[in-house]
């Protein structure tokens, strides 16, 4: 017999929890009202694909909180084990160019698997008692943007959790969408026309700085890259 789990959507708040850590009890979503918010899981304590995925957030950490952003992991093992683990990462582990890194974001001790349920981390085809790799993207409202499944064996890319972080930011401050394989700097897409009057103009009289492919399709320039004079 399998407990029923039903991951929260993209749109909807996302569960809210109270948890030990290894820096301290966190309430969520009170502790991280106003910032953007990862929240990863990993399988567990003392695996390889963990630690190189562990080093890399936490040497990317200062860049994420540039982007008002907070790193919050969890696995189903207990704060004891975190921390002996972290520390191993700090003393012994070097790679490639990350050593002596110290994982300073909280790291969630869940061994009554609660969080995991409520955020549909355990998934029983895949393991019964280990957290699939699951990424989920909060707004500074606590409300799920963006998930993301990887399976055991399989490492995340952080550069792409990074670049789609930026993206949403850049969408809702300036209303656009972005294109396939976007980039900070690259055009990005003018919502579409919303009658056959706007769709008319547009290709008869685009507007300054956009490049009109057709009426559903507009593009125009980042509008964080600065201008030449």
């Amino acid at each position: 017999m399998t407990t029923e789990t039903r991951m929260p959507l993209i749109g909807e708040p996302a569960p809210g929890f109270s948890a030990e850590t290894t820096q301290g009890p966190i309430e969520f979503p009170g502790d991280y009202e106003g910032h953007w918010v990862i929240f990863f899981s990993h399988p567990a304590d003392f695996t390889p694909v963990c630690t190189t995925e562990f080093m890399t957030f936490a040497s990317m950490q200062p860049e994420f909180e540039s982007l008002n952003c907070k790193l919050l992991g969890l696995s189903i093992d207990s704060t004891y084990s975190h921390i002996a683990w972290l520390r191993t990462i700090k003393e012994k582990i070097e790679y490639k160019d990350m050593k002596d890194v110290e994982v300073t974001f909280p790291v969630i001790s869940d061994l009554t698997m609660d969080v995991s349920r409520a955020f549909g981390m355990l998934q029983p085809a895949a393991s019964t008692t280990q957290a699939v790799r699951a990424v989920f993207i909060m707004d500074p409202n606590a409300i799920v943007r963006a998930i993301l499944y990887y399976p055991l064996s399989n490492g995340r890319n952080m550069q792409e959790i990074k670049r789609l972080l930026v993206a949403m930011q850049l969408s809702d401050k300036e209303n656009i969408a972005t294109p396939a394989n976007w980039t900070p700097g690259d055009k990005v897409i003018v919502p579409p026309a919303g009658s056959c009057g706007t769709a008319k103009e547009r290709v008869e009289q685009p507007a300054e700085g956009t490049q009109v492919l057709d009426w559903f399709m507009v593009l125009k320039d980042d509008p964080t890259t600065p201008t030449e004079n």
